[in-house]
This record gives C-alpha cells, structure tokens and sequence, in this order.
C-alpha cells in the first residue's frame, strides 16, 4: 500500500476506534468455506455450530473483542485506554493470542453486542506495537496530545487506501477529493498535444540522431511497459524512466537509456515537446524504420518531476523478468514464460497481443541475452515465426534457461533460444497464434497486428484517450 509509519499509525488505531473482533467460540466450530462446503450449502460456508452462530457467538477472525470502551464512537479512547494501562497476554475463546488490560476500570468495560452486558476490550499484537515501538509511540504520543492531528492523518490515509489504486484524479468519477496533488497519486504536468506536421519532424530527427531502432524501440518500451493494470501505475506519461528509480534499473540498460536520453532531450527542447511523447514517437520511428510503415502516435504526454516521484514506492515497479525483452535477472521460483504471462496481464495484453509483440520484438533484435534472435534484426515481419516453427532442428537444453537448435542432417548449432523464445512452439494456444503468423500470407497482418498491440502498450496510461 506503500504507506509511511504515520500513515500506518493513523489507519490501525482509527480503524480500531470503531467496531470489534469475533472469537467467541472454539475456532473447530466453524465449518468448512464455501468451495469446501457440501454442494446442497449453495454457496455458503463457514457455517457455524457455536450457539446460534451470530451475535455474541459469532466466530471469524478468532480475536475476540472490541478495542474501546465506545466501539461505536469516534474519540481518542483507543490511544487512551492502549496508553493507560498494562497489558497482559492471553487467548480468545477460539484460541487466539490477544491481550488484556490489568486491572480495568469499570468505566472502560465495553457493551456486549446485543446489549445484555458489559465486556473488556482486548488489543492484538499489532496494536502493541504501537505502544511499545519507539518509533509508532512517538506517532502515538503526538496524536494523543492533538486528536485533531489524527482525526487528519486518519482521513488522509484513509483516502489514500481507497484511491491507491484508481491511477491520476482524472480518473475520479465524483467530485468530492481534496484538489490538492498528492506525491502518491503520482502527479504529471499537463501536456502539449502536437500537430501531425510537428510529430513527424520530430521522428524524422530521430531517425538522422544516429540511434539504432534497436536503442530506440528498446527504450519506448521500457518507458510504456511500466505499466500495471492492477493499479494504475507506471507507463509512458510522465517519462519517468528519465528519473530514479527507474533510470538505474538494470532491465532499462542505464548506460544505454542515458545516451538515448540525452538526444532525446535535445530533440525535445528544440521542438517544443515532452520527453514523453519524444520516447515514444522515438519508437513508432524505430518500427517505421523496421516495417516500411507509418505508425500514428497520440501525443500530449507532460514531463513528471523527481519531486513528485516517490522513489521508494516506484521501486516496487521495477522488472525483474520481462519476456517480450528476454530479460531475467535469475532463476526464479517459476518459469520465466509464468513471470511473462503475468507482465502480460498487468499490460492488458490477450494472447495474440503477447504472441505478436513478443514475435515483432526479437524480429527487430530486441533480446537482453541474446537468445532467440535469429535475423539481422533491421525487419519488423513474420520471419521469427516461421525460424520457430522449423522442424529441421532439434532443440536441447543448455540452462535452466538457455536452449539451442542442432541441425537435425548435421547436427551443428543454428541457433539459440530461452524459454520465453520456445513457449510460443511447446504450448497449444500459443502454438495455434504463431502458425497464423508464420503464414506466407499472413505477413501484412502481423505487421498491422504489431503496431496495434504496440500502440495499445504505448497508451495504456492515456486514461485521458481511454475513458
């Protein structure tokens, strides 16, 4: 959630200000849930045999009990009563670790849920963290002297765990937000959208710059591909592959990303545009280069700040496998073709977007290692394909992650590949969309197809073109 020790503070003590836990009961009362349960259940579960199962006899979580005197209330009665008294440990009905107060006053007992009596409010080990840490007490003893300090830090964390995933405000449907920036919501200046006449001279100083389409296809899609759909975060608005953390991580190639950079600023500056839409217009040039092509781009990216990039939360975005450029760091628990569906799934990718810009990419030369690149690299055209499908080779592993192609007359070595490289010949859907490409009839289509899923990558942040 990426949230700072204020921020954390804030949201279990006032979230524990109201309501309580339930543990009322032993925990093997509680039956089975609701893909467990017996199919005549219908769907419900967790049925419970404890009393009448609801109430005072509920059982969920196993902790059992309100944390303040007033479960209903919002006061400072849960900092006080945690600061106010010693605690001792002890477990719940169900068998849970909770803690008690010593010797509670009467005032502080707590109404039972159904109002027939009166109960002591428990704390979990969580919340004893908050007393006894000296870095969350301190927090503590500020909100304690200034509850109106907490009830803010409270509504502002709350806020943010209830946004934290909706991307820029612009995506807010309702109104009532506080206007100002917050360094979380990931803030990007306003862009400037640019004239057919103004985005085509800027590729055409692209393509005189020197750089290879490689240097410059590479770095578009390091910038879009930073993207995650779970929560909005990342991608090409904003350049902020400019910025750390990402212009230090080792997926981005730093070296080469600062040389590119540092043309495209330049190019920027002298033709009034982000560096934002400059990247990405850097690779639509790069795949007109390689496909002969004209690839339209949407502009009015803006530039972000290093002030409004939360370093330490950005990190988090960072690749630590990324198929479509053959790039992993080690060998993982899972398989690299696993690591590479779920990238797909946070770019919104379907399958044959994924087969194609994976096909286009290594077409084009695009492989960290190396491996599976098995043409010049200066074409953007169905030929990956049809090399995988070749039947005339054997393939034999060399690596948990490295595999190559002996001539099946000579036996000599042809070529090399990864995993990512072969799961598009060994798995059956995949399999099915690289022979429809690997069509001698079928090589306008997957152009056609490439340039669509690479402009669908290179706008997933466009939430302003996308709603």
């Amino acid at each position: 959630m990426a949230m700072n020790d204020e921020e954390t503070f804030a949201l279990v003590a006032g979230g524990h200000t109201f309501g309580k836990a339930h543990g009322n009961g032993p925990a093997s009362a509680v039956g089975a849930e609701p893909e467990g349960a017996p199919i005549e259940a219908q769907g419900f579960g967790w049925e419970s045999s404890h009393g009448t199962g609801k109430g005072v006899d509920t059982i969920t979580s196993g902790i059992e009990g309100p944390w303040t005197a007033n479960p209903t209330k919002w006061d400072m009665g849960y900092l006080e009563l945690l600061y106010n008294y010693e605690w001792e440990l002890t477990k719940s009905p169900a068998g849970a670790h909770i803690w008690h107060p010593v010797d509670l006053a009467e005032e502080h007992m707590a109404p039972e849920v159904d109002g027939s009596g009166k109960v002591t409010p428990m704390m979990t080990t969580a919340d004893m963290a908050l007393k006894m840490d000296p870095a969350y007490r301190a927090i503590g003893d500020k909100f304690v002297n200034d509850p109106e300090a907490f009830g803010e830090a409270f509504a502002k964390a709350w806020f943010k765990l209830l946004h934290r995933d909706m991307g820029p405000k612009t995506n807010y449907a309702a109104g009532d937000y506080p206007e100002a920036d917050y360094i979380w919501q990931d803030p990007i200046p306003a862009g400037k959208a640019l004239s057919d006449s103004q985005a085509s001279a800027i590729k055409s100083a692209i393509k005189d710059s020197g750089l290879s389409l490689q240097e410059m296809v590479e770095t578009a899609w390091a910038s879009a591909s930073s993207f995650r759909g779970s929560d909005k975060r990342g991608g090409a608005n904003g350049a902020r592959i400019r910025l750390a953390p990402m212009n230090g991580w080792a997926v981005n190639k730093p070296d080469q990303l600062s040389k590119v950079l540092g043309i495209y600023d330049a190019i920027a500056s002298s033709h009034n545009a982000s560096v934002a839409d400059v990247i990405v217009l850097g690779g639509a040039a790069g795949i007109e280069m390689a496909s002969g092509q004209t690839v339209a781009v949407s502009t009015g990216r803006g530039d972000a700040t290093q002030e409004h990039t939360d370093v330490e939360s950005f990190a988090h975005l960072e690749a630590r496998a990324d198929g479509f450029r053959n790039y992993s760091e080690t060998v993982f628990a899972v398989s690299p073709e696993e690591m590479m569906l779920d990238k797909a799934q946070l770019l919104q990718l379907t399958p044959a977007e994924m087969t194609v810009l994976v096909g286009g990419m290594r077409a084009m030369g695009i492989s960290a290692t190396g491996a599976g690149i098995w043409s010049d690299g200066t074409k953007l055209d169905n030929s990956w394909f049809k090399t995988l499908l070749d039947m005339s080779v054997s393939w034999t592993a060399t690596g948990a992650n490295s595999y190559e192609a002996k001539d099946r007359s000579t036996g000599e070595v042809v070529r090399n590949a990864s995993r990512i490289d072969l799961v598009f010949g060994s798995n059956s859907e995949l399999r099915a969309l690289a022979e429809v490409y690997a069509q001698d009839d079928n090589g306008d289509k997957f152009v056609s197809d490439f340039i669509a899923a690479w402009n669908k990558v290179m706008d997933l942040d466009r939430f302003d073109l996308n709603s």
